[in-house]
């Protein structure tokens, strides 16, 4: 397997990307009232998923600090996915795009708990831009 030589090169990282995409699609049909509240948490948690990824990428020189952002970008797939559980009640969404959303949530979630296992394979190196 090719390293990767920017976080852009993670998997993990393009996921992310796309899950901010697709929630970005479905929250343009919510209703005005929840422009301020519920679409905007839930934008805003599934955007930070890759921001964090980003993050503990320029921090991979210091091993802690790097798991701690992975860890960041865990907590903010599993708030995605609780807020598009919320959608889901308010019939915001369906059930077969709620599945759709919390299920690629959840992979981005395993595949960072894997680069947490293996921090010691990300960690150490040059910081290079």
């Amino acid at each position: 397997m090719k390293h990767a030589e920017s976080f852009k090169d993670l998997v993990v990282y393009q996921k992310a990307r796309g899950v901010a995409k697709e929630v970005f699609q479905v929250t343009k049909s919510f209703p005005k009232e929840e422009m301020y509240s519920l679409t905007d948490q839930v934008r805003r948690s599934s955007r930070s998923i890759g921001a964090q990824i980003a993050e503990a990428w320029g921090k991979r020189r210091y091993e802690k600090h790097f798991i701690s952002k992975l860890t960041d970008a865990d907590a903010e797939q599993l708030e995605t996915q609780h807020w598009i559980e919320v959608a889901e009640d308010c019939n915001y969404v369906i059930h077969a795009q709620a599945l759709q959303i919390i299920s690629k949530c959840s992979e981005i979630g395993r595949m960072l708990n894997s680069m947490i296992k293996k921090a010691e394979q990300f960690c150490g190196k040059a910081t290079d831009h």
